[in-house]
C-alpha cells in the first residue's frame, strides 16, 4: 500500500535531518507544519514529497525541499525576523518561512513579503496563503522582485529563487545591518552558486558561496530579462 503523504513527509525531512541538511528543529518542525500538496497542481499531489522542483505553470517550478531547507538553513532565519523572497511562485516557499519567523504559539512575530513577477502565479499564491491561513504573516506583492521592496525594509533576510547575474543592489541596500541576502548567482539553465551576502555596515559586505544548485532565471530590471 502507498505511503500517505504524512508519512512521506516526514519521511523526506527526516532524511534530510539525517543528511546534515536540516540543522535547526524550528527549521524541520516548519517543513511539517506546512502542506506542500496544497499549493501546487492536482496533478502533482502524489508527488508533494518527493524532493524535487515540482512545476507550477509559466515556465516555473517550486523548489526541492531540500534546496527549501537550504536556504532556510542559509539565511538563518528565526522567530521575529522580517523576510523579503523574491520569487514568490506559489506561495510554498513563503508559508515556510512564515512557520518560522511567526511561529502560531511565539510571542515574537515576524513577517514574510512575498514578490512574483507574473501576475498569475501572484494571485493564485495568494488564494493559497489565504485558504491555509497565512496572510496575517505573509503579504504578496505583484511586482519586480528585483528592485526589492522598499517600503518595508529594512530586512533580517532576503531570499531570491531565481538565478541572478549577480546581487542587485537594491536588495543588499534594503537588509539591515546583520541581514543575510541569499541568493543563487550565475547564468540561467547551468549550475549557479548560491551564495549568502551579509551587511556588515552601511557600505561593507561579506559574500561566501554555498555550492552549486539550478534556478530558473530572475526576472526584472536587475534579471536577466528586462520585463
Amino acid at each position: 500500500m502507498p505511503k500517505s503523504l504524512e508519512e512521506q513527509k516526514r519521511r523526506v525531512i527526516q532524511n534530510l535531518v539525517e543528511a546534515g541538511v536540516i540543522k535547526r528543529k524550528m527549521v524541520a518542525d516548519a517543513l511539517l507544519k506546512v502542506p506542500r500538496e496544497e499549493f501546487i497542481p492536482e496533478a502533482y499531489r502524489d508527488s508533494a514529497y518527493v524532493d524535487s522542483p515540482i512545476p507550477i505553470g509559466y515556465g516555473q517550478t517550486t523548489s526541492a525541499i531540500h534546496m527549501v531547507a537550504w536556504m532556510c538553513e542559509a539565511a538563518e532565519l528565526k522567530p521575529g525576523d522580517k523576510v523579503l523572497e523574491i520569487g514568490g511562485g506559489c506561495g510554498y516557499m513563503a508559508a515556510v518561512y512564515a512557520e518560522i519567523v511567526a511561529p502560531p504559539e511565539s510571542a515574537v512575530k515576524g513577517h514574510v513579503y512575498t514578490i512574483e513577477i507574473i501576475g498569475e502565479l501572484a494571485k493564485k499564491a495568494e488564494e493559497n496563503l489565504k485558504k491555509l491561513g497565512y496572510l496575517d504573516r505573509v503579504t504578496v506583492i505583484h511586482g519586480d522582485g528585483s528592485l526589492g521592496f522598499p517600503q518595508a525594509a529594512p530586512y533580517d533576510a532576503i531570499i531570491v529563487t531565481a538565478a541572478s547575474p549577480g546581487a542587485p543592489k537594491p536588495l543588499k541596500e534594503q537588509l539591515k545591518i546583520g541581514g543575510r541576502l541569499v541568493i543563487p548567482i550565475g547564468s540561467p539553465y547551468y549550475i549557479q552558486e548560491l551564495t549568502v551576502i551579509t551587511r556588515l555596515s552601511k557600505d561593507e559586505y561579506e559574500e561566501r558561496g554555498l555550492g552549486g544548485c539550478v534556478f530558473v532565471p530572475l526576472r526584472g530590471r536587475h534579471g536577466w530579462t528586462r520585463d
